[in-house]
């Protein structure tokens, strides 16, 4: 008996090694998926640079600006932009919101980004090359991510 005790305990003390072995080969915190919305400069920066595309920078009042809202509802909540997103763009969030908490680092390297390109009203939609250039500017557009869509293509595509 008590060896099938002792035999027990081994087994058990074994099983929880290799859970915390197989636990520390998982990585920390996993790459946000191409179609997720990055919140760093930095970050986008070395994403367009591995992926060789374009940054599609939003300035946004995520949480006061009407045609905000609208856009985000109207275009980038939708399954149709999510997968062109996904395959075309980094997306960054250049957010400037009124109540919504926000980091100071945030904060600061929006307004610079933000003044660096001239942003003066929202929604407005910068394409960025990874090293800052803007290669095009959207805003708004009426109709769904269809028409939205077509037009942030015209400027990949004269991007290249």
């Amino acid at each position: 008996m008590r060896r099938t005790i002792t035999c027990l305990g081994v087994l058990a003390v074994a099983a929880c090694a290799w859970c915390v072995v197989v636990a520390d080969d998982k990585p920390a915190t996993a790459p946000a998926p191409a179609s997720e919305w990055l919140m760093s400069i930095p970050d986008a920066t070395a994403a367009a640079t591995k992926t060789s595309r374009l940054i599609l920078a939003d300035f946004t009042g995520s949480d006061w600006c009407g045609w905000c809202m609208k856009l985000k509802a109207e275009v980038f909540d939708t399954p149709e932009f999510k997968e062109w997103a996904g395959k075309n763009v980094v997306l960054l969030e250049v957010d400037f919101p009124r109540a919504k908490k926000q980091d100071d680092a945030t904060k600061k390297q929006n307004k610079e980004l933000a003044t660096k390109l001239g942003v003066r009203g929202f929604p407005t939609i910068h394409f960025l090359k990874a090293d800052g250039t803007s290669v095009g500017q959207m805003g708004y557009q009426e109709g769904g991510p269809k028409p939205w869509i077509e037009a942030a293509q015209k400027i990949l595509d004269a991007a290249k």
